[in-house]
């Protein structure tokens, strides 16, 4: 095996310089969808005149059905201990895969850039890296697509279920001595740029697969066979 040697010229090239952009765009992917924290918040109007906001935080992996909701003080409202009432739903299985993805793709693309950039030689002289980063390549492309479309389907769900729609979902608020007002709910930007940014790699890592296929022996056949001939007729001599 040939030895660590640093060489940029990759980084100018497609090749290089796509995986740079691939390993960022995996950061934003689960940086964006991992590190949410919000909550949704319910005006309640009791029948004696009492009246408070009880608040549900939820967050990654956005198991809402383990959300409770909770008074400011703790204390029951209008009769009822809130915390017994919980979000609806769980949409932890696409927000885990989508993240898990993502880091795994974060690593995978440092591990390439060192293989580009320390070991340039003994990846351009190989016909099984080429064609395993290839199969990666396409691989990936898919999951993204996969994943990602996964993920925007419960964010969606996610932006229902903590929406004004809760009030209609949650039993206290459905009590003759009980009236409920939806109040607020934190913005969910950052996981708009998450799906944005998911579709994002997509878009790079299916563009990407080009020039990884040009390093195979798919497009290129090694030079070793083009040696040897392998029983070639012999160019015509010159008239």
């Amino acid at each position: 095996m040939s030895s660590f040697q640093i060489n940029l010229s990759p980084l100018k090239e497609p090749l290089g310089f796509i995986k740079v952009l691939e390993w960022i765009a995996s950061i934003f992917a689960f940086a964006t969808c991992g590190c949410y924290k919000g909550k949704t918040e319910i005006q309640v109007l009791c029948s004696n005149g009492n009246n408070n906001t009880v608040t549900a935080a939820f967050g990654y992996p956005f198991r809402l059905n383990q959300a409770s909701f909770q008074t400011a003080s703790g204390e029951e409202l209008c009769g009822k201990k809130w915390s017994s009432y919980f979000l609806i739903g769980d949409y932890s299985s696409s927000a885990q895969f989508y993240v898990t993805f993502a880091v795994f793709v974060f690593l995978y693309c440092i591990a390439a850039l060192l293989l580009y950039v320390g070991y340039t030689n003994l990846y351009r002289d190989s016909r099984k890296l080429p064609m395993i980063d290839f199969v990666v390549t396409l691989v990936a492309t898919f999951l993204w697509l996969v994943s990602t479309s996964a993920w925007a389907k419960a964010l969606t769900d996610i932006k229902i279920a903590t929406g004004h729609n809760i009030i209609q979902e949650l039993d206290a608020c459905k009590q003759p001595e009980v009236t409920c007002y939806f109040d607020s709910v934190t913005s969910m930007g950052s996981l708009n740029v998450s799906v944005i940014f998911g579709f994002l790699n997509m878009i790079l890592w299916g563009g990407n697969a080009w020039f990884v296929y040009k390093e195979t022996s798919l497009h290129s056949p090694s030079n070793t066979s083009a040696a040897h001939g392998q029983g070639g007729i012999p160019p015509p001599a010159g008239m």
